[in-house]
């Protein structure tokens, strides 16, 4: 059995059970491909976070990342937890409209937001804006005298510290595409702007110093250059934050090789140090945001397949297909993400060949799992790729005209669909003829 398993994700007829409910009952209900999410896991993963920042005594926001996995259903779950989502696109902040998720507490990223997007998220009256250049300052500036409005809004700051993990996930180092530079004073000459516009109220800083991170030093980094900055802006131009927020990026285990701490270890570092470092710098302690996504919903998603194909050439590992692949998650193809998985009839068997699980995608380069070891498999098996539950169906696509997946969520011992699967129709709802 896979160690991402525990022995209570076993029922009784030796089948992988997803919070309560037989994963093959779920493939046979809904088909495959399947995403399905494990609402309590969810759940339990908000409040261990709520945990930290109480036993650490400071006013605090736990802001899903929602780039993750965002639809209204998901929207409603963080909204019956009391929470913030942050939406990075006019497509999640219309989402989160649907599912009727309190404005308030909605916080607007993007390194280029649109014109449109900016307005609609002043009429919305979100929580608060990410400036993230100088260009933003100046549009939202002329948005808001237009209209007569005044919002919240942060400084997105990048603070030279490069984390650990894949070049692509990596956001807070001085050559990114996001955020005002500290080292050059870029940041500090964007906080006398924001400062100097009165529909402006400038809650604090903001910055995130990548995805998957396993280790703590970086966010520990990351926090003091914060304190420090808004230290020095304090000293210079008597500006006190009320907000600073450290981002995400919490590491998650995907295979057995994956070691990171808790992620709400990470947090109570990071709250830890934040407060250490103000008391140094004679700073009221601000309010603490966080924007997890990945640990929020990653360890919560597994990824249903029924097994076709099978392909076996002496002296080479076996291809073993299923009917999902890089259209689902094109997270293996794109940057070599890894991931386990176990045959959902029998997850406690013992593996007696290691195969590929290939995607049935028309490139040689879907591949699921490079290195899986299985029990004996066969045409029609249901197997579960374990933790697909961020950036899988958000980063879905119709490649080869395929339909993307249903989605459930399973919540002690129930299923409820909140995503439908995509029809042929759907496919060619938005074509037009010659």
């Amino acid at each position: 059995m896979s160690e991402q398993l525990s022995r209570e994700q076993v029922n009784q007829a030796g089948h992988l059970a997803i919070d309560g409910v037989d994963a093959l009952d779920l493939a046979k209900q809904y088909g495959t491909p399947l995403v399905a999410y494990d609402v309590t896991a969810i759940r339990d993963q908000i409040h261990r976070f709520r945990s930290v920042f109480e036993q650490n005594k400071v006013d605090y926001a736990v802001s899903y990342a929602s780039k993750a996995f965002a639809t209204i259903a998901m929207y409603q779950l963080i909204a019956q937890e009391h929470g913030h989502i942050d939406v990075v696109s006019g497509g999640e902040l219309y989402t989160a409209m649907k599912a009727n998720f309190p404005m308030q507490s909605v916080s607007f990223h993007g390194n280029n937001k649109p014109t449109a997007e900016l307005e609609m998220a002043v009429d919305q009256h979100v929580g608060v804006i990410m400036l993230d250049n100088f260009h933003e300052i100046k549009l939202l500036s002329a948005i808001l005298a237009e209209k007569s409005a005044e919002i919240n809004v942060m400084l997105r700051v990048t603070p030279g510290i490069s984390a650990h993990t894949h070049e692509y996930d990596q956001t807070g180092q001085e050559d990114s595409k996001f955020g005002f530079d500290i080292k050059s004073g870029q940041a500090q000459d964007a906080l006398k702007q924001v400062l100097a516009e009165p529909r402006m109220n400038m809650l604090g800083v903001h910055a995130h110093i990548g995805s998957q991170i396993f280790e703590v030093n970086g966010f520990v980094m990351a926090a003091n250059k914060l304190v420090d900055t808004v230290a020095d802006w304090h000293d210079e131009l008597g500006y006190e934050p009320k907000v600073i927020n450290v981002g995400g990026g919490f590491g998650i285990r995907y295979t057995e090789t994956d070691d990171p701490i808790a992620p709400e270890d990470f947090v109570d570092a990071i709250v830890k140090a934040v407060k250490v470092r103000t008391t140094e710098r004679q700073l009221a302690t601000p309010e603490i945001w966080i924007e997890p996504g990945r640990s929020i919903v990653g360890p919560a998603g597994y990824s249903l397949y029924t097994i076709g194909s099978r392909k076996d050439v002496p002296g080479i590992k076996p291809y073993v297909a299923v009917d999902g692949g890089m259209g689902d998650n094109i997270r293996p193809a794109l940057y070599q993400a890894e991931y386990e998985a176990v045959l959902a009839n029998n997850p406690l068997a013992k593996p007696v060949e290691t195969v590929r699980i290939a995607g049935k995608y028309c490139e040689s380069g879907d591949i699921l799992i490079q290195n899986q070891p299985l029990p004996e498999t066969k045409a029609g098996d249901v197997i579960a790729i374990l933790d697909t539950g961020a950036y899988g169906y958000s980063m879905a696509s119709n490649y080869n005209r395929n339909p993307r997946p249903a989605v459930v969520f399973v919540e002690k011992g129930k299923a409820k669909l909140v995503v439908e699967r995509e029809s042929f129709d759907d496919l060619v709802r938005l074509d037009k003829k010659l």
